[in-house]
Formats: structure tokens, C-alpha cells, sequence
């Protein structure tokens, strides 16, 4: 007689998989769209400057932000940066030694009428902070631009070649410098997002 007999068994396996973490990141970038508009009322041209935000500006910014009271802003302003002598925009630029670079408007070409430009911003929505509108920089005497910056804080003023005050941010052109002539017109946006 043959017998069989089977062993019955059982097994199971189980396996997660699932993500190893969360991270989160905040770093502050700006970008400005500037257009040249001629004396005959047409666009000359049109580019945009991904700025460095300078270390002294994120440290206002957060001091401000997580350990601010009563403060109110002072600027900011926005001013032009010349051809003029350029080698570089650099993360540890202050208003009062950016030896890579020089203003426009005052004693370095291109002039434009009036002071710095006064930034009015529009409500912060999906992290991100513009100018409510355009800043225009009527140009008075021909140069070169190379880009732009933005200055706030304790001192900071309008005045064109004023050294006081905090440097958010400054950047150059995507597209390299800029010729400008007596009658055009820049108008500079930017905007902020963290």
C-alpha cells in the first residue's frame, strides 16, 4: 500500500516602499525684465537679469522677518549698473564695497533724468513678491548698461552713487550690455520669490 502525504505551508512576505524623508527649501531669486524703448516710441529690445541676492540682503530679510518689530521699509530703490570699469556681481556685494562694478546714472555713463526709482510692490502671492509697475529710467546721456539693483533698509536713499543702505540684489544682463541713447526710455521690472 502506498500512502502520499503533503505538508501543508504557509507564507507571506511584505514589503513598504516609501520615500526617506522631507525637505523643504527657501532660497531667495529675483529676476528683472527690462525693455529700451526708443524716442520713437518702439522696443529696442528686451532681456532679463537672474539676479544674485546679496548676503547682506538675506540677512535684513530674515532678521526682519523671524525676529523683527515695528519695522518699517526704507526703499527700496532701484538703480543701474554701468559698463563702466565691470568685472563682476558677487554674493558678498554690499552698497558699501562692490568693487566688481559701478553705478549709472551719476558719474558713470549712461545718465538718466531724476534719482534712483522709488519700488512700489504689489500683495505676495504663490511666494513670489513683483513691482506693482514698471520703474522708467529716462536715459539723458548715451553708455552702456550692464544690469541693475535694489537697495534697502537703515540709510539707504535715492540718491544716484549713495553708498548707504542694503543691497538686496544686483545682476547683469542674460544677454550681455546694453547700449542706451539720450531719449530712450528703460523700463525695469522685477520681482522677488522665495
Amino acid at each position: 500500500m502506498t500512502e502520499e502525504r503533503a505538508h501543508a505551508r504557509e507564507c507571506s512576505d511584505a514589503t513598504v516602499v516609501r520615500g526617506g524623508g522631507l525637505s523643504e527649501h527657501a532660497e531667495a531669486h529675483g529676476r528683472y525684465v527690462i525693455e529700451c524703448i526708443g524716442a520713437d516710441g518702439k522696443l529696442k529690445w528686451r532681456d532679463t537679469i537672474e539676479n544674485t541676492v546679496a548676503t547682506v540682503g538675506k540677512n535684513l530679510a530674515l532678521d526682519t522677518f523671524l525676529a523683527g518689530s515695528a519695522y518699517t521699509v526704507v526703499g527700496p530703490y532701484m538703480g543701474l549698473i554701468s559698463s563702466t570699469s565691470y568685472t563682476a556681481v558677487a554674493a558678498g556685494d554690499t552698497m558699501a564695497s562692490h568693487s566688481g562694478w559701478l553705478e549709472a546714472g551719476g558719474a558713470n555713463a549712461p545718465t538718466y533724468s531724476g534719482t534712483r526709482k522709488t519700488a512700489a510692490w504689489s500683495s505676495a502671492s504663490a511666494g513670489s513678491k513683483a513691482l506693482s509697475a514698471a520703474l522708467s529710467f529716462a536715459i539723458t546721456g548715451s553708455g552702456t548698461v550692464k544690469g541693475a539693483f535694489l537697495v534697502f533698509g537703515s540709510g539707504a536713499v535715492n540718491t544716484v552713487d549713495n553708498t548707504a543702505g542694503t543691497l538686496w540684489s544686483a545682476g547683469t544682463f542674460s544677454t550681455g550690455d546694453k547700449s542706451v541713447v539720450n531719449g530712450d526710455t528703460l523700463n525695469v521690472n522685477h520681482s522677488t520669490s522665495l
